[in-house]
């Protein structure tokens, strides 16, 4: 009787385990499937749609402010690629688990993938940028092909086979396990296949939608601008190793965004319209309508307002536009200091973000611009291509709108922009900083003359001084490098007589307007960090 027992619980753990094992399989099959379907069918609607990025899109969304924050500081510009794998991993352990539940219960287990494409396709339709129900196609099309092949996947491990030639040839189909091996097998064999075909057609698909747009830039001539900037002064960088360049190059340039998937935008085909409260006579201009206006040329920083005290996100090119306060005069536009209706202008982009700017301060003679190009060359499509604007002066996140496509005149009464709906700041002029890039935390130079240097940055301010403490002694003044601009930042060098042991190197800087930035530390939100920065070294 024993032996009997043992032989049905040894049968029961192996049904079981097949059960689990094969089942799970079966809804990781299932939830490929649902994704490789999806991206074929958002090359036909749009690849914003796709699950993936439609749920990541929604999630950042939704994400606190301070959580957002937090992930610009631990993954940098990976934090998109981080959110993204997040997802897939969801969407693995959320297959897994329907898997082994459609095992038992085919039904309810495919009624769950199709759970996940609603999900989807409420997170598709929710996004700014959602053009409508269409977007809501891939998530659904896809969880349907997934929960179809979940159920036939379910049913073939529960499924007698019919043998023809006695007991042998049952056990080699599978009959005494009580399930069908070999149309499992071949059921899972041909999703693989198609799945992959499919994915890989929706990615060529989608990837032939970006080409009109790299070969529209690559059409792009800028022409010469009618205010060139001045050469960068001699002496501006000083030769000291380790500084950062005084130009930031387009690839190292700082990517601080919402979008998952890059915009690529057809300049052929773009257009930009300015409307709204004190615009009396509306426009509609064209990428060749700003080519054939009058170009101006500056060196310009940028920082976002997510860098924290000697943070990495801050650089320095040489942009080529048209002058933004221009096209608002020619529109009509009075500043609220003159009397106008509107104080804040409102820019739209392509994937749906919004930035609101004053309207007095692009109308206050800086340099605000809607720029056309980077370092000489078109916009780069991961800085904003064909279009994007910024003011000098403001982080990025109330004046640098990429991917540009409207502006509306309005009040800050009537509208907030995306993230003063997200606790940040509406108004953030940028703080006086400054930061030591040699020598780097933790070094440990030698003892002697050591060149500590650095950038310090009081974007339309200028700067005026930049002082080094060691340890706890007097501040002493640095030595500054040239000024291309005051809407530029500026290098300094300080030569120190290092002496053995650890050390503490301090730096703080003032701007023309006589404000030392403050040693009060402060996060990032609302509205920028403060503090200064601190490096820890050993000298030997």
């Amino acid at each position: 009787m024993a032996g009997v027992n043992d032989e049905l619980w040894t049968a029961l753990r192996r049904v079981t385990w097949r059960l689990v094992g094969l089942g799970a399989l079966s809804g990781l099959l299932a939830g490929y499937a649902a994704l490789a379907v999806a991206e074929l069918v958002s090359a036909a609607v749009r690849p914003e749609s796709g699950p993936v990025v439609a749920v990541g899109g929604a999630a950042i969304d939704r994400t606190p402010s301070a959580v957002k924050d937090w992930a610009i500081q631990e993954f940098g510009t990976d934090d998109k690629l981080i959110l993204q794998l997040g997802i897939l991993g969801v969407l693995a352990l959320g297959a897994l688990a329907l898997g082994v539940l459609a095992a038992r219960h085919r039904r309810l287990g495919s009624a769950g993938v199709l759970l996940f494409g609603v999900v989807g396709a409420l997170a598709a339709t929710s996004r700014p940028d959602s053009t409508g129900i269409t977007d809501a196609l891939p998530s659904l099309v896809g969880s349907v092909a997934g929960a179809a092949l979940l159920y036939v996947l379910a049913g073939r491990l529960r499924q007698r086979p019919v043998a023809s030639e006695g007991a042998a040839a049952r056990e080699d189909e599978g009959e005494a396990e009580g399930w069908d091996r070999r149309g499992f097998v071949m059921a899972a064999a041909a999703a693989v296949a198609a799945s992959t075909a499919a994915g890989l057609l929706g990615r060529a698909l989608n990837g032939s939608q970006g080409a009109n747009a790299v070969a529209s830039r690559n059409k792009v001539v800028l022409p010469a601008p009618a205010s060139a900037a001045a050469g960068v002064p001699e002496g501006a960088q000083p030769r000291v190793p380790g500084i950062s360049s005084f130009v930031t190059s387009n690839k190292a340039f700082y990517r601080v965004d919402t979008a998952l998937v890059v915009p690529k935008v057809n300049a052929e085909t773009w257009r930009l319209t300015i409307h709204g409260k004190g615009v009396e006579r509306p426009m509609t201009l064209s990428f060749d309508d700003l080519l054939r206006r009058e170009l101006i040329e500056r060196d310009i920083t940028l920082t976002c307002v997510s860098n924290e005290v000697g943070g990495p996100y801050i650089g320095n090119a040489r942009w080529i536009g048209v002058r933004l306060a221009d096209l608002l005069a020619e529109s009509g536009v009075e500043p609220p200091s003159r009397g106008g209706p509107a104080d804040q202008l409102v820019a739209r982009s392509v994937d749906g973000m919004t930035i609101g700017t004053p309207v007095d301060d692009i109308m206050d003679g800086r340099d605000a611009m809607l720029a056309l190009g980077m370092n000489g060359q078109p916009l780069p499509f991961v800085h904003g291509f064909p279009v994007r604007m910024l003011v000098p002066g403001l982080y990025g996140y109330v004046s640098a709108c990429k991917w540009i496509r409207d502006i509306e005149l309005t009040t800050f009464d009537d509208y907030d922009a995306y993230w003063v709906k997200r606790d940040w700041a509406a108004k953030a002029p940028i703080k006086t900083q400054s930061r030591i890039d040699t020598p780097k935390p933790f070094a440990r130079p030698k003892a002697g003359t050591v060149m500590v240097a650095g950038v310090a940055w009081a974007q339309h301010r200028g700067i005026d001084k930049v002082e080094v403490r060691v340890d706890d002694g007097p501040w002493q003044r640095a030595d500054l490098a040239a000024e291309d601009t005051r809407d530029t930042w500026r290098q300094w060098s300080f030569p120190w007589k290092a002496t053995s042991g650890g050390h503490t190197i301090t730096v703080r800087a003032t701007d023309r307007a006589g404000d030392t930035q403050t040693e009060k530390r402060t996060r990032t939100i609302p509205d920028g960090a403060s503090g200064w920065h601190s490096v820890a070294v050993t000298v030997d």
